[in-house]
């Protein structure tokens, strides 16, 4: 549930980012796959680590 939480809040990051920066649609889309899965993947290691100590 923690990665697919922070999927969505990192592409709704990365393309907030984008849009304050001026990009585009595709730029949007990119930064947004971007970010999802740069914060999908720190929240699978969260997931792992709360799994692991409780």
């Amino acid at each position: 549930m923690i990665v697919l939480a922070a999927g969505l809040a990192g592409a709704a990051l990365g393309a907030r980012r984008a849009k304050l920066r001026g990009g585009g649609r595709a730029d949007m889309a990119q930064y947004a796959a971007a970010h999802a899965i740069a914060f999908a993947l720190l929240g699978l290691f969260v997931t792992i680590a709360v799994d692991t100590l409780f």
